[in-house]
């Protein structure tokens, strides 16, 4: 992929992440423990072979950019590699971005200049293993001006997302957004094509309809809603199958269709929770294809176990949860992740949560589906995630009775 640039829209708000998102940008919230969700869409890239990635940032990008900047500075300069954060630029005109299109277009000038042949546009906010390599291939092998990956879903629940028409030869012919009967994948009738936001383009022909779509005041400056209806009706645009293009490194057993868009917070702790499971469906052990971020200088996680006849010892203990690097556990913790110099206190309870970075849990605190944000210290003996109408005049509830726990909601409780 030496002619291919990749460009990761990572300005979204992310609204229904919040308070996650309070004060850093969606890309850059942190998951599975040392991770953050951006870094998924990277790793693919570099295992995929794309050494040129331009990251663009808008929304609350401090965190973001900063975790591109030394956590990504792998590539050799010297080469013309490159993974960097891209703010907007007005290079021309005063506008922000307006919609996913018009990012690229305001970026298109970096694509000319590194003489790109063809523009991978990537989401920075899915967690997923794919090979763009097997993407690109087809899309030469067809002939196309752009490619749409595309994931099979149950028409039953294709109803919730934008639902990709094709013909037999995997053309796109339509598009429909939610609709209550989607079209059914032709040879599989209890399956329809969804898009997973992951775009190939002929450098050359996307240029012209980018220049038209900034041109048209009517428009919502967006690919799905906007370029790709209109590239459509003029043939040349063909949507890739997801499971054709799973990662070289995929185990039996794995789902290979796995793609996760991180839309809520109720959707972001069972992703997380399924990562701390026994039997994962996303496999973080991968070493033929390994997710990398950036690694701090943590000490090894360390478990306390100090036996005292007056009050029956402290045992700190971890079950089936992920545990990284700088945390120390007093308590017991079950089914949940721990990120880097997390702590739990004496005979503290933590189950089915998640603490971000230097979370600390104070002695004798419960806390059961809570997460925790970065820095937060939670009381001693306080019991989070037990009485959901008491959390709801405390802290954020999603409608499953998952508690997010902030540091000024903290600081409230006075």
């Amino acid at each position: 992929m030496n002619n291919t640039i990749a460009m990761i829209l990572a300005g979204g708000e992310g609204r229904r992440l919040s308070p996650l998102t309070q004060h850093r940008a969606k890309p850059a919230v942190p998951f599975g423990g040392k991770y953050r969700i951006i870094d998924f869409t990277l790793s693919n890239c570099v295992n995929s072979g794309i050494r040129r990635v331009a990251c663009l940032t808008q929304y609350k990008s401090f965190s973001l950019d900063r975790h591109i900047r030394v956590g990504w500075n792998i590539m050799n300069v010297e080469a013309g590699e490159f993974v960097i954060s891209l703010p907007p630029q007005h290079r021309i005109g005063t506008e922000w971005y307006l919609g996913t299109a018009d990012a690229i277009h305001q970026n298109m000038y970096l694509v000319e200049q590194e003489g790109a042949e063809k523009l991978l546009v990537l989401s920075g906010d899915h967690i997923y293993k794919m090979d763009y390599s097997r993407m690109e291939r087809f899309h030469n092998e067809v002939g196309a001006h752009a490619t749409v990956a595309a994931i099979r879903v149950p028409r039953a629940e294709a109803s919730r997302f934008g639902v990709i028409q094709v013909d037999d030869l995997d053309r796109i012919i339509g598009f429909e957004e939610k609709p209550e009967d989607p079209k059914p994948v032709p040879g599989d009738p209890d399956n329809a094509y969804i898009s997973m936001g992951i775009y190939l383009f002929n450098v050359d022909r996307l240029k012209g309809y980018l220049e038209a779509d900034a041109a048209n005041p009517d428009s919502s400056h967006d690919f799905g809603k906007d370029v790709l209806p209109a590239m459509r009706e003029e043939g040349g645009l063909y949507a890739f199958d997801f499971a054709a293009g799973a990662a070289t490194g995929a185990k039996e057993g794995e789902d290979a269709n796995y793609w996760m868009d991180i839309g809520t917070i109720d959707a972001y702790w069972e992703a997380n929770m399924d990562l701390a499971s026994v039997s994962p469906r996303f496999n973080l052990y991968d070493k033929d294809w390994q997710v990398r971020t950036y690694q701090g200088q943590n000490p090894p996680a360390k478990f306390i176990f100090a036996q005292s006849d007056e009050d029956g010892g402290r045992r700190g203990r971890a079950m089936d949860s992920i545990v990284c690097g700088g945390c120390i556990v007093s308590g017991k913790v079950q089914d949940s992740v721990l990120s880097p110099n997390a702590r739990t206190g004496s005979y503290s309870e933590v189950r089915e949560s998640i603490l971000f970075d230097d979370a600390k849990v104070g002695r004798y605190a419960k806390l059961r589906r809570t997460i925790v944000d970065k820095r937060v210290e939670i009381p001693e003996k306080i019991e989070i995630g037990f009485d959901m109408d008491a959390d709801k005049e405390r802290f954020t509830v999603t409608p499953s009775g998952v508690v997010v726990v902030t540091q000024d909601m903290i600081d409230r409780l006075g």
